[in-house]
């Protein structure tokens, strides 16, 4: 028998639109369980082998993120958004809440520009508040001097260029901005007290700051020379213990500078480098090139093989000092390049690196040198390390 063409389509169509119904018409399937680890969770007090992973994401600079991951087990735990530029978050030193300079424009890559404090619970990671500032804090490559706290936790600084070189200070307790500390030919913060601190200085002096009780500076001095920046050059990357910070040159030469009374002296210098290690080019690099354990009195430093002017250049060995005796003790071999280095700061501590062109973080046992593991997936482009 033959159909009529459409007479056949329509019977057809009414064919899979029956078989539809009856479909809809059947008992829904049971629901799938929930996953376990979705939603809201409530992280316990923070473990010293915790690490914060901040990623500057070059690729889409206003998708900044802080990224938690626990050393020990290599759990991915969570992560802040920091908006653009963003440099690295702050852990209060009682551990109660994280600090975060953030920056924000008002249509996503343009517009009014709004820079704040953002303050988070750090059980939740949700923001418990903002506190605004002047719009000028700096989003150069991240450095940890970009922010950091004053001794006693109080005031929080922040290191802003525009191109004019200030810093913002930040009340703690009020949460609330106090005033602008203006430093002008020096860069960055280096706390060295509850009410001072120093920023470096282009001739390779520092600029000595005195704060009061309210956070308004008193006092501004430059110090002598420090640093020889026309023949041995030094990097900002310093790092501290005690009473002293540790800065290194393109050289391989650590230059401390010890607070004494409160005020900036330069120390006696030190070389990482044998003429053995000098004469094979070996040299410090990298993004976050040193690490410091106070307890154990070691300096561990990145370490390739490159010309003078090859110190952010990532390497594949950490080279581990002891600060007493000025003499490395260690080689640990790294699994994979590394440009950023941290030291966790309890008995039993743990190496972390990372490196800005990939997403591992490898974690290794930071006394004996052995690698721990590695987490993959680990943001975009990850930048600074740091401790709880």
């Amino acid at each position: 028998m033959n159909l009529n063409p459409r007479r056949a389509a329509a019977t057809l169509l009414g064919a899979g639109l029956l078989a539809l119904s009856a479909g809809l018409a059947r008992p829904a399937a049971a629901e799938l369980p929930n996953d376990p680890a979705s939603g809201s969770q409530v992280l316990p007090a923070a473990s010293p082998h915790w690490v914060w992973v901040n990623d500057f994401v070059f690729p889409h600079m206003t998708d900044g993120k802080a990224m938690l991951v626990d050393g020990d087990t290599g759990h991915y735990l969570g992560e802040l958004d920091t908006g653009f530029g963003s440099v690295r978050v702050v852990p209060s030193l009682d551990g109660s809440v994280i600090y975060s300079p953030e920056s924000y424009f008002s249509r996503g890559t343009r517009g009014v520009r709004t820079d704040v404090v953002t303050i988070y619970d750090p059980k939740h990671l949700a923001p418990l508040g903002e506190i605004i500032i002047p719009p000028k804090r700096s989003s150069n490559m991240p450095m940890m001097a970009n922010v950091q706290l004053t001794d006693d936790g109080r005031f929080l600084l922040i290191y802003n260029f525009t191109p004019g070189q200030s810093v913002t200070v930040v009340d703690t307790k009020s949460r609330s901005f106090v005033t602008e500390v203006e430093t002008p030919g020096c860069a960055l913060v280096f706390p060295t007290g509850a009410r001072s601190f120093f920023s470096i200085c282009a001739d390779g002096t520092l600029l000595d700051v005195r704060l009061d009780d309210t956070g308004h500076d008193t006092n501004k001095q430059r110090t002598a020379g420090i640093f020889d920046v026309k023949h041995d050059p030094v990097t900002e990357k310093g790092v501290r213990v005690g009473d002293s910070w540790y800065f290194v040159s393109f050289g391989g030469t650590i230059y401390p500078v010890n607070i004494v009374k409160g005020a900036p002296v330069a120390g006696g210098t030190w070389s990482l480098l044998t003429a053995a290690d000098k004469a094979a080019s070996w040299r410090p690099g990298g993004l976050q090139q040193l690490a410091v354990h106070a307890g154990l009195k070691r300096l561990y430093s990145i370490m390739h093989q490159g010309s003078l002017y090859t110190h952010k250049d990532p390497g594949k060995e950490v080279w581990v000092y002891d600060l007493a005796k000025h003499a490395r003790v260690q080689k640990i071999a790294m699994q994979n390049l590394t440009g950023s280095i941290q030291v966790s700061r309890d008995e039993h501590p743990l190496l972390f690196g990372a490196f800005i062109e990939s997403n591992i973080l490898d974690v290794y046992d930071a006394v004996g040198g052995s690698h721990l593991r590695s987490v993959t997936d680990i943001g975009t482009t990850p930048t600074l390390l740091v401790s709880p």
